[in-house]
């Protein structure tokens, strides 16, 4: 049987994206259990692996080799990403609170979460330090340094292996540039107290061959711009200082009624919490039936007995016991390309033991950079003809990637008989209608998406922003709203959990619009759709499409690209920071810039014919041209390299068709790129253009000129 039509009955959610829990979802991916509804989430859209930190510092590896993409990793295991930072976990309640969002159920939870730092907390280092952690932040910066070309004086807070990595790797990089000026390393106590008198006094010797200082027993009274204080008045020199010391649980812990010890979740050898429903792994987790340092080695082999007992829970199996390992292989950076080993007491340094290191953590990183290929169900082996074609070689896209195509739907559309009404005003080629009722003028309009993430929040947010585009593309202000949805089998706790999610999301938006929710329609399916039929206010004269006039500019108030993103989302292939930049322009609201735009002559909103086919719309409706300017396009974050390496959304052909005259190649094949709660698209007076701009980018939207109206009915041309 099909088990991706089996109902949904439980939900897993996992809090954070440490390293078991990327584990346990590449598992997932592999196994996925029928029935269970899996979550993850993160902060960001990446994990960042910190075995490889020192050697980015170092220079040894490039960002993007540091990252574990939890979107394409979440795609392939089948859930859901909710990006966004736990700050509390309601175990009465079985609530997860993430801020921004409706809390996320549970019937089963994991926290892998890692541990934050006490380092802020030291005067002054909240304005002039840069912690480690988060690494995005931090990475940007030190690249930004490291590249300089001035003397560099630099200085790490905490005086254990960590902090000697850190120090070792920024002074390699430094002196490699010719730009070492000073390199600190600033202990409260003895530095690298944890290791073998061995393994202490190889990376005390390289301390001192990479020309870093000691401070040991030195405290800190303040953190200036440029250099540290000392209690003793002494001052140390520090253009960029970071910090490795002061390691602690996330305060949120304390409020989740689970048992702590130190702040750190206390496990069982099932590594289950105090709930027997909520499990932790990794540094948040405290093992008191067999007590071990914070190191990345436990939390990697905890994934096989996690994933087992999460499972099992799931599916009222027994459950296994994890058994740590008494001691592990530490393998330390020594900045160059060397490593210190040291287990039981042994210890051995150089070059080899980089090799090793790096082999290890190169073996860890390929696991999730290469997924394995999941094959699609074989077609049965008789069947209809035609039935390969309309297939296709992809799967079909969701958003407005998932419309029918221009041509098709004019021509169903053409052979209606006209509205032979008085309070109907026919509005060829707009996708809202006029309507007028008591000498009020009203827009109506409906949509639906077929989904293409898997958290119904989001979903919903793009959704409503998507059905509003049409009420403001016309000037109108929103006033109503009903909702039609359309949710996966499941069963009806989550049916109650996800329309809840859902309904919160859609008031939310329609709210903050002026639009109140009033009802609607539900039913279950196959796949999460939502769709919402929205009506609208006209204080003036409603814009359309006609009105456009030769020397008009054009105005688009959103950058395109979403079809080909969400496209290859699908197939794996876009990078998780661009994904969630697509996912959050697309749930940016149109109501300030249509309030912006209201003096326009022409205006529609970029959905799923792409920017070609509504600006083409304007032009048959206006009876004029346009001239795009290509260099002038907007375009998402990683739309254009997409773009160029053949992906397409599943709508393109269609959308390319209804222009042929139109010949594109590589990333100007986006101009035919179906979007999802796209721009506004306006044409307006060529002398107002810039004022208009000016608004629009203080309101918040990426706005820019990209062409202007010509006098050549219906044609459309490209130049620089």
């Amino acid at each position: 049987m099909d088990s991706s039509r089996l109902p949904l009955t439980r939900d897993l959610v996992l809090v954070g994206g440490g390293h078991t829990h990327a584990l346990v979802l590449r598992k997932w991916g592999m196994r996925p259990l029928p029935g269970a509804r899996l979550t993850v989430i993160n902060p960001g859209p990446a994990a960042p692996y910190s075995g490889m930190l020192p050697g980015f510092v170092a220079g040894h590896y490039v960002r993007d080799e540091l990252d574990i993409d939890l979107v394409r990793l979440a795609r392939f295991a089948g859930a859901r990403v909710v990006l966004g930072a736990a700050d509390h976990i309601d175990t009465a309640a079985r609530l997860v609170h993430v801020p921004g969002r409706p809390p996320i159920a549970y019937d089963v939870a994991s926290v892998d979460v890692g541990i934050t730092s006490a380092m802020p907390d030291l005067p002054g280092f909240a304005g002039y330090g840069i912690p480690a952690k988060p690494l995005g932040r931090f990475a940007a910066r030190w690249d930004a340094f490291r590249d300089g070309d001035t003397p560099a004086h630099v200085a790490v807070i905490g005086g254990g292996v960590a902090g000697a990595e850190l120090i070792l790797a920024m002074a390699f990089a430094l002196r490699s540039r010719g730009r070492l000026a000073q390199a600190t390393l600033i202990d409260s106590g003895q530095a690298l107290r944890a290791i073998g008198k061995k393994a202490r006094q190889t990376l005390r010797r390289a301390l001192v061959e990479q020309g870093v200082r000691l401070e040991e027993n030195a405290k800190i009274e303040r953190i200036h711009d440029g250099y540290i204080v000392l209690e003793d008045g002494r001052e140390i020199l520090s253009d960029f200082t970071t910090g490795a010391a002061g390691a602690r649980p996330y305060g949120w812990l304390a409020d989740s009624g689970l048992d702590l010890q130190d702040g750190f979740i206390r496990v069982s050898d099932t590594l289950q919490s105090s709930a027997a429903n909520v499990f932790a792994a990794g540094d948040c987790a405290q093992m008191d039936f067999a007590p071990r340092p914070k190191a990345g080695v436990y939390a990697v082999r905890q994934a096989p007995v996690l994933y087992h007992n999460l499972r099992s829970t799931l599916t009222g199996d027994p459950l296994r016991k994890y058994r740590p390992q008494k001691d592990y292989l530490k393998l330390i950076s020594m900045g160059a390309r060397e490593a210190l080993g040291e287990r039981f007491g042994t210890t051995l340094a150089g070059p080899l033991m980089w090799t090793w290191k790096d082999r290890i953590d190169q073996a860890f990183m390929e696991k999730f950079r290469d997924l394995p290929a999941m094959d699609a169900p074989p077609l049965p082996a008789e069947h209809t003809l035609g039935m390969e074609a309309a297939l296709g070689d992809k799967p079909m896209c969701g958003g407005c990637g998932a419309k029918v195509g221009r041509d098709a739907l004019l021509g169903a559309l053409a052979g209606l008989a006209p509205a032979d009404r008085k309070d109907i005003t026919p509005l060829p080629g707009d996708d809202a209608a006029l309507l007028t009722t008591g000498g009020v003028n009203q827009v109506i309009s409906t949509d639906h998406l077929r989904s293409f993430t898997s958290d119904p929040v989001l979903m919903t947010r793009i959704a409503a922003v998507h059905a509003l585009g049409d009420i403001w593309a016309m000037g109108a202000d929103p006033q109503a709203a009903t909702a039609n949805l359309i949710l996966p089998r499941m069963s009806p706790g989550l049916q109650a959990r996800t329309l809840q999610e859902i309904m919160d999301a859609a008031s939310d938006v329609m709210q903050q619009a002026g639009a109140a929710i009033i009802g609607g329609h539900t039913s279950l399916g196959d796949e999460l759709t939502i769709g919402f039929t929205v009506t609208g206010l006209c204080p003036r004269p409603a814009i359309t499409l006609a009105g456009a006039k030769p020397g008009d500019a054009l105005i688009l108030t959103k950058p395109i690209g979403s079809g080909v993103l969400m496209a290859a989302e699908m197939a794996g292939l876009a990078k998780g920071e661009w994904v969630a930049a697509a996912l959050a322009q697309m749930s940016q609201p149109q109501g300030k810039a249509a309030r912006i735009l209201q003096d326009a002559r022409a205006m529609t909103d970029v959905t799923g014919f792409g920017l070609t086919g509504h600006l083409l719309g304007i032009c048959e409706a206006s009876g004029a041209g346009a001239e795009i300017f290509t260099s002038k396009i907007p375009l998402m974050q990683g739309a254009a390299e997409l773009a160029d390496r053949g992906i397409r959304s599943s709508l393109f052909p269609a959308n390319q068709a209804a222009v042929p005259e139109l010949k594109t190649t590589g990333w100007q094949d986006l101009l035919f790129d179906p979007q999802t709660a796209g721009g506004l698209l306006a044409a307006v007076a060529a002398d107002q253009a810039d004022d208009l701009l000016n608004r629009l980018r203080a309101a918040g939207y990426p706005a820019l000129r990209i062409g202007k109206v010509t006098s050549s009915p219906g044609a459309i041309t490209l130049s620089a």
